[in-house]
């Protein structure tokens, strides 16, 4: 109960220092609005789902990718967060304090789900605004698009513990930011996000089709009943809500367990 309780005074902390900056949250939800706008209305009717190009197609297959790369992108913005802190001398002075060291890190994470949820609201209005409709393929219902924003942000704390864990182990924020979004850019566009993996070489479809971003994009066009192309034979492709689950539950006990013990060496 006393780390629970120091997460939450840490987590306090940084929505509070996120209010007070608020142009870090608008540069956070602008850049996933312009992902939607360009995905939507330069490649829509351009890119082939299945048999047809149809940018109302498009449109509902797309959402789903755009919401899981927000959700991972939070990752950036962890580390620089993280490293922020350790170079202004901010953990060390939690360190003096008589709380449970890995509260830091926990808080930090729980105050970065907030926003990012905050960043999903958003984006679904925006996603609202240009067309996508929960429900243009199969029968779906509240209960499961809310679901599919459960796993969303189960899928992004998980990788808020990788951003912590780059944070811990980079000397400046900058180095942090680049640290922190550069590996992104293949997870997320070598899957299923943006395009028919169909479309791609037999080698890189099968590193799509086992990618972890790949299966919670899945799943959340299942729940969000619009489940796209045919998928492949892959396990996580033919069970997207249990593979969206069981990565994001490994990745957050294995990175959470990294960035802790990276966080107590640091402090020795």
């Amino acid at each position: 109960m006393s780390a629970v309780s120091d997460s939450l005074v840490i987590a306090r902390r940084n929505l509070i220092r996120m209010t007070r900056i608020p142009e870090v949250v608008l540069f956070n939800i602008i850049q996933p609005v312009m992902f939607v706008i360009l995905f939507t209305y330069v490649f829509g009717g351009s890119i082939k789902i299945g048999p047809t190009t149809s940018q109302d197609v498009y449109k509902n297959f797309l959402m789903a990718g755009i919401f899981a790369q927000t959700v991972t992108f939070a990752t950036a913005g962890s580390a620089a967060g993280i490293a922020d802190d350790m170079q202004k001398g901010i953990v060390d002075r939690f360190r003096s304090l008589p709380m449970t060291r890995g509260s830091v890190l926990t808080g930090r994470t729980v105050a970065d789900l907030v926003q990012t949820a905050v960043t999903l609201a958003v984006l679904a209005a925006v996603g609202l605004a240009v067309g996508w409709r929960p429900g243009s393929a199969e029968p779906t219902n509240a209960g499961k698009i809310l679901a599919g924003f459960g796993l969303l942000l189960f899928f992004g704390y998980a990788f808020t513990w990788i951003g912590a864990l780059i944070g811990l182990s980079v000397r400046t924020p900058e180095a942090a930011t680049s640290g922190g979004i550069i590996w992104l850019f293949p997870v997320t566009f070598v899957s299923n996000a943006f395009v028919d993996t169909r479309q791609m070489t037999p080698w890189l479809r099968h590193i799509a089709d086992w990618n972890p971003f790949s299966a919670t994009v899945q799943a959340c066009r299942q729940l969000f009943g619009d489940p796209g192309v045919s998928p492949s034979s892959a396990w996580p492709m033919q069970q997207p809500v249990w593979a969206s689950l069981l990565y994001s539950a490994l990745i957050v006990v294995v990175f959470r367990t990294l960035a802790v013990r990276k966080f107590h060496r640091a402090d020795g």
